[in-house]
């Protein structure tokens, strides 16, 4: 499984991005799909999940720094997982990676869960 991560960018405080993570090769809709952010000088973080399709008809998990502005997604046809990203803070700024799941189905926050890791895309908040 191969995933590319696009749609970062450089984005005023209080603006939009959406995020796409593209899986290619063997997928499937019971993969768990995440999204993981590294700011300068940090450890990586967790910033949203969605489970398999078979799991509570995807279950969302999110950050506590990100809930009620982040909305994650999926589009199994597209084998495509979203992150709508609202209201963004200075804060936000980090390269934003995106992570596939293919054994457990709901792996939440659990970075050791996940197995395929895409390349990371650049998020910019300016103040």
């Amino acid at each position: 499984v191969q995933l590319q991560a696009s749609g970062g960018g450089l984005v005023q405080a209080g603006g939009s991005l959406r995020l796409s993570c593209a899986a290619s090769g063997r997928t499937s809709s019971t993969y768990g799909m995440g999204w993981f952010r590294q700011a300068p000088g940090k450890e990586r973080e967790f910033v949203a999940s969605v489970a398999s399709s078979g799991w509570s008809s995807g279950r969302t998990e999110y950050a506590d720094s990100v809930k009620g502005r982040f909305t994650i997604s999926r589009d199994n046809a597209k084998n495509t997982a979203y992150l709508q990203m609202n209201s963004l803070k200075p804060e936000d700024t980090a390269v934003y990676y995106c992570a596939a799941d293919s054994r457990y189905g709901r792996p939440g926050g659990f970075e050791s869960l996940y197995d395929y890791w895409g390349q990371g895309t650049q998020v910019t908040v300016s103040s």
